[in-house]
């Protein structure tokens, strides 16, 4: 997280592109699909739910190009952390790094809470008279057991990851295989009257709310940005990797949604009493396999979620951790564990937080959790990054970008405005839940707690600004310019 470029004894360049995009790919494609494709044919009312899919792929290739550059430009660890602060310090100070720090402490374990409920749900195809008591308590009982893991130091986390990345990739193509060999153009390609009437009431609506679960699904694009001082010729490795992890799961994505909608009926996704609502990969196997092929897939599905969970933790504990550490946080989340050196603070309020949104989830939707976890993402992250991205090239010209936005500023504009279509319509989708509202209260509380911070540490407002410009110099240029 350090916004610094690497020192000399420090991380090692060693991630190349093809490594770089398989993180990106596994960070991107865990319980999500699994979950959402009857959330995406929900909101369109039909198998033209594919547009959601392509919508959410087209949003994420634009924001990824904002990812490209500022990461290529400014390749040490941290992501938005760096970006925001190195563009806003100049009028507002380390305000915007620590409103980032902030909602990522909601929006990160929001995330994880999907996958707990995503657990449950296909718990409930093993079991299936599993009551929703007893599924909270699973689900609390699955958060505790990770924080427990992680609580006692978790050692060879690479040999974890690549289990999941193992059981996340034979799910995908099995499902992707046993729809495929079940396919049926006629359900998958039959569509309800008006379902592309662009001026009726309920298009937009849908649009918003499928675009919404497709930015969603794609999460996780931009991972390498965050070790960026641990990849190999960043100018050129950051945004290969952001793009082609974009282009690969939007592969993976429409074979799962098509071949889905071409086994199963969409009508029974649509249906909260049919199995296919909830679990859809499940039926998908059963249709075509059988009860016992659905029934191991299952397993491998629950396994993914589980895993998910665990890595999303283990990393998102470390953003306050290492904002603490950099004086752009409170200080008491820079503690370790003084025996097994974990951020203990962090991993306590998200795993707290983590539960919590598991409980909103189980006890309104998921599609209510995912537009609670977007809004709160909307502001801080995707639309001040977009800004920080103009604000850079005028604040900073001699900046070195081995990368820059191609068309430079039209995907900046696509994405900023597709960022605030899902979030002008998120009140809408989601009635009477009020998640823009509460994301506003979010970063209210989030400046409010600035303040505090801000006068404990006599920073601006309370102190002087600290300029740093240390990507722009010439150590900094060298140290980014691959050996020749």
């Amino acid at each position: 997280m350090s916004g610094s470029p690497p020192p000399t004894g420090g991380f090692v360049r060693r991630v190349g592109l093809f490594q770089a995009t398989a993180i990106n790919m596994s960070q991107m494609c865990g319980i999500g699909p699994f979950v959402t494709i009857p959330l995406m044919v929900a909101a369109f009312g039909g198998p033209q739910a594919v547009v959601g899919f392509v919508a959410g792929a087209v949003l994420a290739l634009c924001d990824g190009l904002v990812w490209a550059e500022l990461g290529a430009s400014m390749p040490g660890s941290g992501g938005s952390y760096v970006y925001l602060r190195q563009a806003f310090q100049y009028r507002t100070g380390r305000l915007m790094p620590f409103l980032f720090v902030w909602t990522a402490m909601l929006f990160i374990p929001l995330i994880m809470s999907t996958g707990v409920v995503g657990f449950v749900q296909y718990l409930g195809y093993l079991a299936p008279g599993l009551g929703r008591t007893a599924g909270d308590l699973i689900g609390l009982g699955v958060i505790a057991l990770v924080v427990i893991l992680l609580w006692r130091g978790i050692e060879h986390i690479a040999r974890i990851t690549a289990v999941m990345w193992t059981v996340m990739v034979a799910s995908v193509l099995l499902v992707i295989v046993a729809a495929a060999s079940g396919f049926s153009p006629h359900l998958a390609f039959t569509y309800p009257a008006h379902a592309f009437d662009l001026t009726g009431a309920h298009f937009w609506p849908g649009f918003a709310a499928g675009l919404t679960i497709g930015i969603y699904d794609y999460l996780g694009y931009n991972t390498t940005a965050y070790m960026g001082a641990e990849v190999k010729d960043p100018g050129r490795t950051l945004p290969r990797s952001v793009l082609l992890s974009i282009l690969g799961i939007m592969a993976i994505y429409l074979l799962l949604q098509i071949g889905t909608l071409g086994v199963v009926d969409w009508h029974r996704m649509t249906d909260p009493q049919d199995i296919a609502s909830t679990s859809v990969a499940s039926a998908v196997l059963e249709e075509t396999w059988g009860k016992g092929a659905a029934d191991t897939v299952t397993v491998l599905i629950l396994v993914t979620a589980f895993a998910s969970v665990f890595t999303g933790l283990l990393g998102g504990s470390r953003v306050p951790y290492d904002a603490a550490r950099d004086r752009v946080f409170f200080r008491p989340y820079g503690k370790l564990h003084p025996r097994h050196r974990f951020p203990v603070l962090g991993l306590a309020t998200m795993g707290v937080v983590t539960a919590v949104g598991f409980l909103i989830g189980r006890h309104t939707d998921l599609a209510t959790l995912i537009q609670l976890l977007t809004t709160v993402m909307i502001i801080v992250q995707a639309l001040a990054q977009i800004v920080a991205l103009t604000v850079l090239r005028h604040r900073q010209p001699a900046l070195r970008r081995p990368y820059r936005m191609w068309l430079y500023p039209l995907p900046s504009v696509v994405a900023f405005v597709g960022w605030c279509v899902i979030y002008g319509y998120a009140d809408r989708n989601s009635p009477g839940r009020h998640p823009v509202e509460w994301s506003l209260a979010w970063v209210a509380l989030g400046c409010v707690a600035y303040a505090v911070w801000a006068r404990l540490e006599r920073v601006w407002p309370f102190g002087p600004k600290e300029i740093s410009e240390e990507y722009d110099t010439p150590e900094a240029r060298r140290s980014t310019t691959p050996a020749k």
